[in-house]
């Protein structure tokens, strides 16, 4: 630990609070995940999203999204299933869509936001799902279209037990603050954007961080540019919502998440360079990121 109460995410921290297996279980044992993501010009963060969520333990994906979409992902993968939510002119998520979602008890974790766009009645549709479960205990994680809808309706706080993933250019439209303020006091301004909207902000980059609105911090140092890829944050985002769905902490959720995260990265780019490394082949290189942590995995 170092001074001002922030820490280092590190190997340690990771392998201590990662939920462990166990031998005589089935899908329940690991949690179900609700994704509420994609739209037609955006289909590969609905199948990433989805697909990292399983890749890092958890039993049960149900990708919510537009009815070309799941056509989209379920070619590309049989892993998955579906919750279709009708589709708007636009290829979107329509505004009556929350008609077709069931009570998000249901699941361990949700996750809105990947791919989602904000026509054709999106954003109104993302609005009040959020809005409507502001009260759910369940445990959510919004993300990329979803941080920006909220941002556009000037959202001071968001549900019990929640989690955003904001980029600086994100998190400046969110809080109306400059993206250079953001960049030069990075873990000031998660603190208090964890205290003003009372969740847990991930203010993702190089060394992301991570802050609760206890003010405690956390500091990622794995990672490389080949992160800097459309879809490494869908990824991301999967991972932590697969991670939660265990049965463990968003907190620690996002602190493993962030770290083996980027440790695929590393371990993708000593095989690749990180010029060529894809957010798809992220998912092929998270199996050899547990493998390098001292655990049965």
């Amino acid at each position: 630990m170092l001074q001002n109460d922030v820490h280092i995410i590190n190997k340690e921290l990771v392998t201590k609070i990662l939920p462990k297996r166990i031998q005589d279980s089935h899908k329940g044992t690991y949690g179900y995940v609700l994704n509420i993501a994609g739209s037609c010009q955006y289909s590969g963060a609905a199948f990433l999203s989805s697909l990292s969520a399983l890749k890092v333990g958890a039993g049960y994906c149900a990708l919510a999204t537009c009815s070309d979409v799941i056509n989209t992902v379920a070619s590309n993968t049989p892993d998955i299933t579906y919750i279709d939510l009708g589709q708007s002119e636009y290829g979107t998520i329509p505004k009556d869509a929350n008609k077709y979602i069931v009570p998000i008890a249901s699941f361990d974790v949700v996750s809105i936001g990947c791919g989602l766009n904000s026509i054709g009645g999106t954003a109104e549709f993302a609005y009040n799902f959020i809005k409507k479960n502001k009260g759910s205990y369940t445990p959510m994680v919004i993300d990329a279209d979803a941080i920006n809808i909220c941002a556009s309706q000037r959202i001071r706080h968001f549900p019990l037990n929640s989690i955003i993933t904001p980029h600086p250019r994100e998190l400046s439209r969110l809080m109306g603050l400059d993206i250079a303020d953001i960049l030069q006091n990075k873990v000031k301004i998660a603190k208090e954007a964890a205290k003003e909207y009372n969740c847990i902000v991930l203010l993702k980059g190089h060394e992301s961080i991570i802050a609760t609105p206890s003010s405690k911090v956390y500091v990622n140092h794995t990672g490389n540019s080949a992160l800097s890829k459309a879809g490494s944050g869908d990824v991301l985002t999967g991972m932590i919502s697969g991670l939660c769905a265990q049965g463990i902490s968003l907190e620690d959720a996002v602190c493993c998440a962030v770290y083996i995260h980027g440790l695929a990265s590393e371990i993708a780019s000593r095989a690749m360079s990180e010029y060529c490394v894809l957010a798809s082949d992220l998912l092929k290189y998270i199996p050899l990121a547990f493998k390098a942590l001292p655990i049965n995995a």
